[in-house]
C-alpha cells in the first residue's frame, strides 16, 4: 500500500517579501462550509455561538480571529475556519469539509492595500472595507474570498487549482507597487 503525503498547493511558492509587502501561506485549520436549512438560520446562529463562541456573520462580515473564524461565504453560506465544526450544528445546517479545496494566503504590510487594489474591483479604503469585512469577489481573473484581518493584512482564498496563478499575480502586483519608489 502506498502512503500518500498531503502537501500544500502553495508548497515551495511562499513566503515572499517585496518592498513593504509580505505574502505568506495562511493555515486556517479545518475549513467547514455551513449551509443553514430553510428556516433554521437563527437556530444555527445560536448553535454556532454556543459551540464556537461566535454567531453567524452577516453579509460581507467575518467574526472571530485566527484560529476560530466564521466568514460570510455567500447567500446562506458560512465558512468556519479553525476548529472542527461541532456536530450539534448538523441539526440546523449541512456541513461540508472544504479544507483541501482552498489555497489560503495572508497579504500584509504598509502597501498591501495598494497591491490588492491593482487586482480587485472592490473598494479597499479603511472607511469602507474595515477589519472583519469580507467579500467574495474577483481577484485578477479568479474568484476569491478576501477578508480584512488587520490594519494592514488580508486573508485571500482561491480554489487550490489557482494557487500558482494567485502567487504569480500577487507577485507582479507587489513588484509594480514596490517599483513606484525606485
Amino acid at each position: 500500500m502506498v502512503d500518500l503525503i498531503a502537501i500544500s498547493p502553495l508548497e515551495g511558492l511562499l513566503p515572499l517579501s517585496i518592498g513593504t509587502v509580505t505574502l505568506s501561506e495562511d493555515d486556517p485549520g479545518v475549513m467547514t462550509g455551513i449551509a443553514a436549512y430553510k428556516g433554521k438560520e437563527k437556530a444555527l446562529s445560536t448553535a454556532l455561538k454556543k459551540a464556537h463562541g461566535m454567531a453567524a456573520p452577516g453579509p460581507n462580515r467575518a467574526l472571530g480571529k485566527a484560529g476560530a473564524r466564521a466568514i460570510w461565504f455567500g447567500h446562506g453560506m458560512i465558512l468556519l475556519q479553525g476548529p472542527k465544526a461541532d456536530k450539534a450544528l448538523m441539526r440546523h445546517a449541512a456541513l461540508t469539509d472544504q479544507s483541501d479545496g482552498w489555497a489560503v494566503v495572508r497579504l500584509s504590510g504598509a502597501e498591501a492595500r495598494d497591491v490588492l487594489a491593482r487586482l480587485t474591483p472592490i473598494d479597499l479604503r479603511e472607511s469602507v472595507f474595515k477589519r472583519g469585512h469580507t467579500a467574495r469577489t474577483e481577484l485578477a481573473h479568479m474568484m476569491a474570498s478576501i477578508t480584512r484581518t488587520g490594519a494592514q493584512s488580508w486573508q485571500i482564498m482561491v480554489f487550490q487549482s489557482f494557487a500558482k496563478t494567485l502567487v504569480h499575480d500577487l507577485r507582479r502586483a507587489m513588484e509594480r507597487v514596490a517599483a513606484r519608489k525606485v
